[in-house]
């Protein structure tokens, strides 16, 4: 349930701040996730255009994680453990377990491919994120490239442990290469105090709860919901339950229209067909490594000509 209502003494809800709830979405067989981005009323914020949040899930006596070989165009996939394991394998060789702490960038470039499995003995677990970044030009035409990152800044602020993904933060640097001003921090509250946050006037950010309550700008929310903060700020308060991690995302409004369709982010009806028709051909995006499963078939195609959308949804040619 997601708590809205204030205790005597706190501030009301900051109107520049949207509380989007999630809705269930199934991925391979056996994993359900809960969609944050997009949204009819929120598309993207900053260059991130979609946010899975899973788990926690009981994978003991199940198979985890199973999601065979996919395509991918004109984005960056983050992913994001808090329990588990997870085993990438893509077209460029790459064969990479992440696990919690850890974090996987694979940028997509004009193509590539890649399968998202549990090992066969794996934790009994699975709890993260997989996250989007939409690509701007000329990145978004270049090469693919995959990078793992085992050793990510860490450092405290009053009650809040927190772990910088990409990006710049508090004045400490992620080695994540990304191609747009962005940032993603994961923040674990120690205490029950309110700590401070600095925050860019420039970035519009949102605030996702990945286990725990949590309470910011006025709003209360739980995991299953993501907190649009809208810019303009240059500091945030943060307070919640102890052992509650949030996942703060930002980035400076990424204005150019985008067409969203299964796994690729394009800019014309014409771009997404083409990367559609070069997948079911088996050109462009390769061959992921090690991964015996047959690919993922694109869906068919809408009837209606899908139509480009801009960060707040609205449509475009």
């Amino acid at each position: 349930m997601l708590a809205e209502t204030r205790p005597p003494g706190v501030a009301d809800v900051d109107p520049g701040s949207v509380l989007l709830p999630g809705h269930d979405v199934p991925l391979g067989r056996y994993t359900t996730v809960r969609r944050l981005l997009p949204q009819r009323p929120r598309r993207m914020v900053g260059a991130w255009c979609f946010v899975d949040h899973f788990g926690p899930d009981d994978v003991e006596q199940r198979p985890g994680m199973e999601v065979p070989p996919h395509p991918h165009s004109g984005l960056q996939t983050v992913t994001w453990l808090l329990e588990g394991e997870i085993l990438h394998r893509d077209s460029l060789g790459n064969v990479q377990p992440i696990r919690p702490g850890q974090l996987n960038v694979m940028t997509s470039g004009h193509g590539i491919a890649h399968s998202e499995r549990s090992p066969a003995t794996h934790p009994p677990v699975m709890h993260g994120v997989q996250l989007w970044v939409a690509l701007p030009d000329p990145a978004r035409a270049g090469a693919a490239d995959f990078a793992h990152h085992a050793d990510l800044p860490r450092w405290r602020d009053g009650d809040l442990d927190m772990t910088l993904l990409v990006g710049e933060f508090a004045g400490q640097r992620s080695p994540a290469v990304v191609h747009t001003p962005l940032v993603g921090v994961q923040l674990e509250l120690t205490g029950t105090g309110p700590t401070t946050l600095p925050l860019r006037p420039d970035f519009e950010y949102a605030l996702l709860a990945m286990s725990g309550s949590a309470e910011a700008a006025g709003v209360g929310f739980e995991p299953g919901a993501l907190l649009y903060l809208g810019s303009n700020r240059r500091e945030l308060t943060v307070r919640g339950g102890t052992g509650a991690r949030l996942l703060l995302l930002g980035g400076t409004p990424f204005d150019e229209p985008l067409v969203m369709w299964w796994n690729f982010v394009g800019r014309s009806h014409e771009e997404v067909a083409q990367a559609r028709e070069d997948w079911m051909a088996g050109r462009r995006f390769g061959v992921v490594a090690d991964d015996p499963a047959p690919p993922l078939p694109a869906p068919d195609l809408p009837t209606t000509r899908l139509k480009a959308r801009d960060r707040t949804g609205g449509l475009h040619g």
